[in-house]
């Protein structure tokens, strides 16, 4: 029976940062067009947008937990940190329909957007 190759904690690491900068990129398209005064109807770049999106979580969670699965055994359960980090990914995955919904919210989420990314960084930072 064949063997399926490992993949290495780099490759699982920059598959993770691709997804951060999706997800990124995402947002600030989706903000920068509420700002400007956009409307969700005007968006026509919106599907694209939303792929690329779901795209950058998707390879954030699955190379988050790649990593995860190199640096330690799962058989120990799921650390702690891991959780509020899930939290902030889940919150980033909503904004895209709260500044849809509520344009004015726009400016708030130019601040509140890279204080999450800050965080979340941390957390991935300091408990490696």
């Amino acid at each position: 029976m064949p063997t399926i190759p490992r993949v290495s904690y780099e490759f699982y690491k920059v598959l993770h940062v691709v997804g951060i900068i999706l997800v990124f990129m995402t947002l600030g398209a989706s903000i920068l067009h509420a700002a400007n005064g956009g409307t969700r109807e005007q968006n026509t770049s919106r599907k694209l947008i939303a792929a690329l999106s779901g795209i950058g979580l998707l390879l954030i969670i699955v190379a988050g937990f790649g990593m995860l699965a190199r640096i330690q055994s799962m058989s120990a359960g799921i650390p702690g940190w891991i959780h509020p980090k899930l939290l902030i990914w889940l919150l980033l995955a909503a904004a895209p329909s709260v500044i849809a919904r509520k344009p004015s919210s726009a400016k708030i989420m130019w601040i509140v957007v890279p204080l999450l990314g800050a965080v979340a960084a941390y957390l991935g930072i300091s408990h490696k």
